[in-house]
């Protein structure tokens, strides 16, 4: 089935693993241009450490105890934006990569109610930095 990375090390470093992901390429973040993120955590006290750690000006922190729908966005938008890249170069417009990124985020959605039901993936998750924004960021990054 289905393995998160966050769960590989949990097991075997035997330690709790908190999850960053969300709209902060590397280009926009090194020229210090404002980006976000979201911390999933499983222990509240690691989730308020990281917050403190990263929060900046540049660099706006949310935190969510989700750490598997933190990771499954993070993972998944990549899928929907090799679709919005086909449809770049096969010369659609941004109607059609729009379409793709809506179809997209609720094909991620289905995919983490299908595969980790009782995760208790928060449906407000897709909507943080880790959801929404790095799939809009990475359709349209161009990278």
């Amino acid at each position: 089935g289905v393995v998160l990375i966050s769960d590989l090390l949990r097991q075997g470093l035997n330690a709790d693993c908190s999850v960053l992901m969300g709209a902060n390429v590397a280009n926009d973040m090194a020229s210090d241009q404002f980006c976000e993120t979201t911390i999933g955590y499983k222990d509240a006290k690691n989730g308020e450490l990281f917050k403190l750690a990263f929060d900046a000006p540049a660099l706006k922190v949310g935190t969510v105890p989700d750490t598997v729908g933190v990771e499954l966005c993070g993972a998944l938008k990549n899928i929907v934006a090799i679709g919005a890249g086909y449809s770049d170069g096969l010369g659609y417009g941004g109607n059609t990569k729009a379409a793709l990124i809506r179809i997209g985020l609720k094909e991620m959605i289905k995919f983490c109610k299908m595969f980790y039901p009782t995760a208790g993936i928060d449906d407000d998750t897709f909507l943080e930095s880790c959801g929404v924004a790095d799939l809009i960021t990475t359709c349209f990054g161009g990278r």
